[in-house]
């Protein structure tokens, strides 16, 4: 019975018990923007975060479920993040280079994601969501530029179809700046990068009710099967079929000693973006929603 009761009350429960026909086309109408949105986003995130792009499909999928049931936010949706693949990929890549086997990294992260959920619950469970209020506007403005010009910076290569050895910022400058002066650069790759920004910059500013994301991802996906593009532009290339299985094989205890540090840092950070977010929607329908909830439900 207690259980029963236990589950009755969680939001995802309460919201299909409440839920009014008129929702569902509007309801399915953002789902599938969404869906257009989270497929290039997530496999972008994941590859600026170190990680195969694959992954970033099953990164999103999982935690849409999740937080459906969970999250006291009837309207916030979490999903890879862009301002967290520069600390997944600080924390992780350094680990996965010392073994030199490429799915090292998919566990390391895998274990990192553990480590970051289990500190966000151990949070909310002590009530400690109140810490977002102790962050001024001035550093999270700060922070998030700052994010947004490493993501920039760490995937203008991958905008220009240029090789980059450089893991640091100061690398990737140097070695884009003398490509650009050699012609290293591959102009194919370039125009349908630049383009696609393009196509998203205009979107938004002709206020267009589809998302400028999915024309371009739309468009360039097009573009490339009646061009023929595969052979002259690196592609994503085939998904393994099916969700893969969890493993952490490789990882021993000094490597989760290491990213310790590291988890409670993507927890605040992660926390104190959604948080805003939350909060800020919540407002809008005048309701409220409880800080150390929404921990919990990001840790689950």
């Amino acid at each position: 019975m207690s259980w029963s009761l236990g589950l009755d009350r969680l939001p995802g429960v309460v919201t299909v018990r409440t839920y009014r026909r008129e929702w569902l086309r509007p309801d399915v109408t953002a789902g599938l923007a969404l869906i257009g949105l989270l497929i290039p986003a997530g496999m972008g995130y994941a590859t600026a975060a170190g990680l195969p792009a694959y992954t970033g499909l099953y990164a999103t999928i999982v935690p849409l479920l999740a937080y459906a049931i969970v999250g006291p936010s009837r309207v916030l949706v979490l999903g890879p993040d862009s301002a967290l693949a520069p600390l997944i990929a600080a924390a992780v890549l350094p680990l996965a280079a010392a073994s030199g086997d490429p799915q090292r990294a998919v566990a390391l992260a895998g274990v990192l994601a553990v480590l970051v959920g289990t500190v966000l619950l151990v949070a909310g469970f002590l009530r400690l969501g109140f810490v977002t209020d102790l962050l001024s506007k001035p550093i999270r403005i700060g922070y998030l530029n700052g994010i947004a010009l490493v993501v920039v910076i760490g995937q203008l290569p991958t905008l220009l179809g240029i090789d980059v050895d450089a893991d640091d910022v100061l690398g990737r400058i140097g070695t884009v700046a003398g490509e650009a002066v050699t012609g290293g650069i591959d102009l194919l790759a370039t125009a349908v990068g630049v383009g696609s920004l393009a196509v998203m910059v205009t979107c938004r500013m002709l206020r267009i009710r589809i998302p400028g994301v999915l024309v371009a991802v739309v468009g360039a996906i097009a573009l490339s099967a009646l061009l023929g593009l595969g052979d002259d532009i690196a592609m994503v290339g085939a998904l393994p079929r099916g969700l893969p299985a969890p493993s952490f094989g490789g990882v021993g205890w000094n490597d989760v000693v290491t990213m310790l540090g590291p988890a409670v840092a993507i927890a605040l950070i992660a926390f104190a973006d959604t948080a805003v977010l939350s909060r800020t929607f919540a407002a809008r329908r005048g309701a409220d929603v409880d800080g150390s909830a929404e921990m919990r439900a990001m840790g689950v």
